[in-house]
């Protein structure tokens, strides 16, 4: 009897975890910090992602701010836009924007 309330317990405390979904734009996220580490041959401090825009049915793209030191020490803004066809996520353009801030 002890162990199925035990048992019973601890289904319970599982159901009632919350559950921490991956957010969609995370593999975007992901291709944006690789593809700027390689053009710009710099850590990446930080990113935020900005959203995404469906430019037509068979276009997608995200949008991303980074923020990049070199090794040098210079610190900058670099703007990642990556188009794509959402329904096969085959990459269509990656394009890059510098910013002072």
């Amino acid at each position: 009897m002890k162990t199925w309330l035990i048992s019973l317990m601890t289904v319970f405390v599982m159901l009632a975890a919350p559950v921490h979904a991956n957010p969609e734009y995370e593999k975007w996220g992901a291709i944006a910090v690789k593809e700027a580490q390689k053009r710009y041959r710099a850590d990446i401090i930080d990113y935020r992602h900005l959203g995404r825009i469906e430019r037509t049915p068979n276009e997608s793209e995200e949008r991303f701010k980074l923020w990049v030191r070199n090794k040098e020490g210079r610190e900058f803004g670099v703007y990642v836009f990556i188009r794509f066809d959402p329904s096969t996520d085959a990459i269509h353009s990656i394009r890059f924007s510098e910013s002072e801030r």
